[in-house]
């Protein structure tokens, strides 16, 4: 089978960063699925491994943990999918990546995809969806209020990938009130579109922007993205007991600054449940059904942004670089091999 993987770690701009290769097509067993892959997305987590996590075998190592395909195998302890299905899902970081045209996953983590949108679509979402929608209701419980506050969700980074569908999650299934934080006018209007009732320059301080809204303190803190430039900040104006989540990787992390006000401070890392099995692995599943439906019944949408040709060495060199310079917006797909 085709597949796109890197034999060494480094910058992106290097023309081997990424390289086309061939690989065996695998087998499914136990409760895996064989797919057929037929678009994919690109996520942060797929630069960082590349720069970060050396290949450990003589061949390449595979990245990508975002897909959307056809089943094509079944293992025998499989049961909640039949060949030909059309599925989408996010797979295992410890696990050989999407970035091949056939890939094994299990299946407590797959949902059936969406059909009322195509299948790039439907690849954007997986991966992003899972990160929000586990900070936003396992971690910071949103629809459990803090006591006095006024159910409101300062969503920093809400152009990208993961801030693009939390804004439209929390607008879908919660009664907040969303500040989303953008720099660039192009995802401003991005995030105002999807939904964000407020949108505030995270350039500039946001104690002052956020205070000028009138809307009170901050109830809950999503952080996607430069959560060391803006913890001791935005302490500042959370509600006492309110609660503070994070998915970045910070060297370092001053967790003090909450301790008076008694703010609980939560990570978030999607692929926890399929690393550790976790005896709730299929709520991931179950999260991209009820997403699915959610986007059938066109209360969200596909977060799609720009679309980079076929799944290649060089288109997804492009795209790599595109996240890498921190200037993208929702996300990036690729299409056929």
């Amino acid at each position: 089978m085709k597949a796109v993987g890197y034999t060494e770690t480094g910058p992106i701009d290097r023309p081997d960063a990424l390289i086309d290769f061939e690989a065996d097509t695998p087998t499914a067993t136990g409760h895996d699925l064989l797919v057929k892959v037929e678009a994919i997305s690109v996520n942060p987590v797929d630069t960082k491994i590349r720069q970060r996590r050396a290949p450990k075998g003589e061949t390449p190592d595979i990245l990508g943990w975002d897909a959307a395909g056809k089943v094509v195998g079944v293992g025998e302890a499989a049961t909640n999918f039949s060949i030909g299905d059309r599925v989408y899902y996010a797979g295992a970081v410890h696990r050989p990546g999407t970035n091949s045209e056939f890939h094994l996953v299990d299946e407590r983590i797959v949902g059936k995809a969406p059909s009322s949108i195509s299948t790039s679509s439907a690849a954007a979402m997986p991966l992003t969806t899972l990160t929000a929608y586990e900070m936003l209701f396992d971690r910071l419980r949103i629809n459990s209020p803090v006591p006095g506050g006024k159910k409101t969700l300062l969503v920093i980074g809400g152009g990208g990938g993961v801030g693009s569908i939390t804004i439209q999650l929390a607008r879908a299934l919660s009664d907040m009130t969303i500040i989303a934080t953008a720099s660039r006018p192009e995802t401003k209007a991005w995030v105002e579109e999807l939904g964000a009732h407020h949108v505030v320059s995270h350039a500039e301080p946001l104690c002052r922007r956020i205070e000028a809204l009138g809307v009170g303190s901050i109830d809950f803190v999503y952080s996607t993205t430069h959560s060391n430039l803006y913890s001791a900040e935005v302490a500042g104006i959370m509600t006492p007991q309110g609660r503070y989540g994070l998915i970045d990787d910070p060297e370092t992390f001053d967790i003090m600054p909450y301790k008076s006000k008694a703010i609980s401070v939560h990570w978030e890392f999607m692929f926890t449940r399929p690393m550790f099995e976790t005896a709730d692995m299929q709520r991931q599943g179950d999260i991209l059904n009820e997403v699915a439906a959610l986007i059938d019944a066109s209360r969200i949408k596909s977060t799609v942004a720009e679309s980079f040709g076929t799944i290649n060495a060089a288109n997804l060199i492009k795209a790599h670089a595109l996240l890498e310079s921190g200037k993208s917006k929702g996300k990036i797909v690729l299409e056929g091999f």
